[in-house]
């Protein structure tokens, strides 16, 4: 008679919920410490006057050190880029999630609080330890299909696999907070 314990084992519950978050207040943005223009040129535009590759109802993220009528003057690709390492050196374990808390929304933080729950017991059924994952970072595509949004994709080249990670920031309390993370 065959067994069911692998299947029961996925529709018991994961165990206790997600820890609260720590309530953090916020701190207003530092000053611009003055960037470095960019040196490569940008992609070159289309008889219409977009770049290259847009469609026309996304506006295009302007490139780091140019003004913009936004108010976060953070840099969103370096944000993004930081965010996609920490997320990915979490579900391998290499990190811890709080870590993170404070850059994504709630929904984000449970999903990957039952990813890494997962990725624990999977880790824990082969008999591996957790190691930090040796990848580096590709392109980067950024838009913004409205004020206050930016969704980009983050492609990751590792030793056997390349990735891509989908990332949309929102604005919340004069900063960026990730509202969806898919790794892919």
């Amino acid at each position: 008679m065959p067994s069911n314990t692998h299947a029961l084992a996925l529709a018991e519950p994961l165990g206790p919920p997600a820890p609260p978050r720590p309530h953090l207040r916020p701190v207003p943005p530092l000053g611009d410490p003055g960037r470095a223009e960019p040196t490569a040129p940008a992609s070159a535009p289309i008889p219409d006057g977009r770049p290259s590759g847009t469609r026309s109802h996304v506006r295009p993220v302007p490139p780091a050190g140019t003004p913009s009528e936004s108010p976060f003057p953070d840099d969103p690709d370096l944000l993004v880029e930081n965010l996609v390492r920490c997320v990915v050196e979490i579900l391998a374990g290499a990190r811890e999630l709080d870590q993170v808390s404070r850059w994504v929304t709630e929904d984000v933080y449970r999903t990957l609080h039952k990813r890494v729950v997962l990725a624990a017991r999977a880790r824990s059924a082969h008999g591996t330890r957790a190691q930090r994952p040796v990848f580096t970072i590709g392109s980067i595509r950024s838009s913004s299909p409205a004020d206050g949004v930016i969704e980009s994709v983050v492609v990751l080249h590792g030793r056997g696999r390349s990735r891509a990670v989908a990332v949309r920031l929102e604005t919340y309390d004069s900063r960026w907070r990730a509202a969806a993370v898919h790794v892919l």
